[in-house]
């Protein structure tokens, strides 16, 4: 019994260093992790089974109380081939539909926020996010699924119908974003083939969805379309649509994703081959597209956010060489001072017309 408690602390000791690492609850309810881990051994999964808060949650999204009046009739539309009018369409390859009631957000915050009091490790949801959870892992893969084939997949057919067809594997995970943490994120493209995107609350203030173009296409970096986040509803595009969270100003917003992959499409030419023909950029991108993450020119329209260096520049790849438009040779020439001027001419304008008003 000593030897196995010895291996439990061992085990416990190992996960910052694995990466997982523990949420900040966990130093307030330390029995739990060591009753659920120390005692048995089982997977963070399989030790919350007996700590749900709403254990009809890991069952089916599909309750009455939880689904948007018009869900099933907008589904049952999409069955037939018939876009439901009250599935919108954002724009040209952005759609949003309400999903969930009040009650059913509410009920998943709070198991969410049960999960990390418990203490069990939390492993963030992709490379970029750096707060929330990865839900398949806490037990509601099961779930998850039942409400893709039966929710996403039809709207997915309906809207995308070469990419949208079937549904064999998904990544589920909630991100969380707050002032102190994480503010939005950069612009970027998931690695899905549709994606599925609902807010569930809680309170915040001026905090959306920027899009821009297709990886690939010419317009890859240009504005598309700003999309604003109201609990219960969501969005749904394609994984290989630009588009990056806008900065938060107050409250806390906290969003579903579903990243849903279809393996027959992934296993096509058409997949392997997608970035081949990656398409000559019109212009100079939008500034509002920029990404500090992948673009090489973002230091020659904008100064690099606190934190990142313009080491970031020798680690980005877009646009790749046969993309570039005319004036990119030269814009990367000058990007070591083009970024700090741009900013210092746009303060002399704002200065000027200062001036003028008075």
């Amino acid at each position: 019994m000593m030897q196995a408690r010895s291996k439990g602390l061992a085990l416990l000791a190992c996960f910052p260093r694995m990466g997982l690492g523990l949420s900040r609850e966990a130093k307030s309810q330390p029995v739990k992790l060591k009753r659920s881990l120390m005692s048995s051994f089982l997977s963070p999964e399989a030790a919350y089974v007996d700590m749900r808060k709403a254990p009809m949650l890991f069952e089916t999204f599909l309750r009455e109380e939880w689904l948007a009046p018009s869900l099933l009739e907008v589904v049952a539309s999409a069955e037939r081939g018939e876009r439901h009018p009250l599935l919108k369409k954002e724009t040209d390859g952005v759609y949003s539909l309400d999903v969930f009631t009040e009650k059913f957000c509410q009920t998943f915050l709070e198991e969410v926020d049960n999960y990390f009091a418990t203490g069990l490790p939390v492993r963030r949801p992709n490379s970029m996010n750096n707060y929330g959870l990865i839900v398949n892992e806490i037990g509601l893969r099961p779930a998850l699924t039942d409400f893709q084939q039966k929710v996403l997949r039809p709207l997915a057919a309906l809207l995308f119908p070469e990419i949208g067809q079937s549904f064999g594997a998904h990544h589920s995970f909630m991100v969380q974003y707050r002032p102190n943490e994480d503010l939005g994120l950069d612009m970027h493209t998931d690695d899905s083939d549709v994606t599925f995107n609902v807010c569930l609350g809680d309170e915040f203030e001026a905090s959306g969805l920027t899009f821009c173009g297709g990886v690939g296409k010419s317009d890859h970096r240009q504005f598309s379309y700003q999309y604003n986040h109201v609990p219960g509803r969501a969005v749904l595009h394609l994984g290989t649509r630009r588009h990056g969270a806008d900065d938060i100003y107050t409250g806390t917003r906290r969003n579903l994703i579903v990243w849903s992959h279809n393996l027959e499409y992934r296993a096509s030419d058409a997949y392997v081959k997608r970035m081949y023909n990656y398409e000559k950029e019109q212009g100079p991108p939008d500034v509002r597209c920029l990404s500090y993450t992948h673009d090489r020119d973002y230091n020659a329209y904008k100064n690099y956010p606190p934190g990142v260096t313009k080491d970031n520049a020798q680690r980005a790849w877009c646009p790749p060489p046969m993309g570039c438009y005319d004036q990119m040779d030269t814009v990367l020439k000058t990007s070591n001072q083009r970024g700090p001027l741009l900013q210092k001419k746009i303060q002399q304008a704002d200065s000027s017309e200062d001036d003028t008003k008075k």
